[in-house]
């Protein structure tokens, strides 16, 4: 997955987690990390913009999309298509 590593960098970074927390692809986000709350997910689609220089509508926000790290890092690779 070519943005994994990014993404997961950001995320640890907005979150405050240990960056030697494991993180893999498969790891649950959404309902799994308690510092992943709505303001938290806010702040990681910002920051996920300016680094990406992409561009994250509403309507392309769904739960879905937070699931896991890796779901997360593939809609990146997507916008940024």
């Amino acid at each position: 997955m070519k943005y994994l590593d990014e993404v997961k960098t950001i995320l640890t970074d907005v979150l405050g987690l240990d960056p030697a927390t494991p993180l893999s692809a498969d790891t649950p986000l959404l309902g799994s990390l308690p510092e992943l709350d709505s303001m938290a997910v806010v702040s990681l689609i910002g920051a996920l913009e300016d680094h990406f220089g992409i561009a994250v509508d509403d309507d392309d926000i769904s739960a879905s999309t937070f699931a896991t790290l890796g779901s997360l890092a593939a809609f990146v690779e997507q916008k940024a298509a």
